[in-house]
C-alpha cells in the first residue's frame, strides 16, 4: 500500500505544477498566489503547502521535471541500435515531451523571463543534455549533411515553438506542423521505397 500512496502523492504534485504552470502563465507569476493555485485544485493551502513551499519550488520542480524527462530519453536512446529508425524514434519523443511539458513551459519562460533570472531554476546541464543526446543519434562517420540534418531535425522542435508564437493555433497544430518538419529533415523512414 505504501506505493500506492507515493503513487498518489506524484499524481497530485503533478496537478499543481499543471494548474501552477497554467496560472503563472496567463495570470503571471507575481500575480498569481498560493491561494489561487490552491482555490484552482479545489484543496486547501496546507495541502498545497505539504507538496511545496512556495511559488518558487514549483517553479524549480517543474524544470527539474522536464531535467529528468530528458535523462529518460538520452537514457533509452543510448540503449537502442543506431540507425535511421532510432533517430525517428528520438524525434517522435522529443516532441511528444515537448506537447506534454513544453510548449506550456516555453509560454512561461517567454511571458516571465525576469522571474526566471530572478530565480534562476536549476537548468545546468541542459545545453549538454541536448548535446549528449545528439551525440548518442548522430552518427559520427555519416556525411556533414547527414549529421547536419539529424541535429536541425531536433532543434526546428524548440525553432517551431519560438516562431509559432503569436501565431493563432492551438499546441496541438503547432506541435503538429513541428513534427512534420522534423521529420522532414529526417528524410524519408528507412526501408521507404524511392516511388520509382
Amino acid at each position: 500500500m505504501a506505493g500506492a500512496g507515493r503513487r498518489s502523492g506524484q499524481d497530485t504534485k503533478a496537478r499543481i505544477q499543471e494548474v501552477a504552470l497554467a496560472l503563472f502563465t496567463e495570470r503571471g507569476y507575481e500575480s498569481t498566489s498560493m491561494r489561487e493555485i490552491a482555490e484552482r485544485l479545489h484543496i486547501t493551502k496546507a495541502a498545497l503547502y505539504y507538496h511545496f513551499k512556495n511559488k518558487e519550488d514549483i517553479v524549480v520542480s517543474l524544470f527539474g521535471r522536464q531535467m529528468a524527462a530528458v535523462d529518460d530519453l538520452i537514457d533509452w536512446a543510448a540503449g537502442q541500435p543506431p540507425g535511421p529508425d532510432l533517430r525517428r524514434e528520438v524525434v517522435e519523443r522529443w516532441i511528444a515531451l515537448s506537447t506534454e511539458l513544453g510548449v506550456r513551459m516555453f509560454r512561461f519562460a517567454m511571458t516571465n523571463q525576469h522571474v526566471l533570472r530572478e530565480l534562476k531554476p536549476r537548468r545546468e546541464g541542459a545545453f549538454e543534455r541536448f548535446q549528449v543526446l545528439l551525440d548518442v543519434i548522430t552518427d559520427p562517420d555519416a556525411p556533414v549533411a547527414e549529421q547536419l540534418r539529424t541535429r536541425m531535425a531536433l532543434l526546428s522542435v524548440q525553432m517551431c515553438l519560438m516562431a509559432g508564437r503569436g501565431l493563432d493555433v492551438t499546441d496541438e497544430e503547432l506541435t503538429g506542423a513541428a513534427r512534420e518538419l522534423s521529420l522532414e529533415l529526417l528524410g524519408p523512414p528507412a526501408g521507404a521505397g524511392t516511388g520509382g
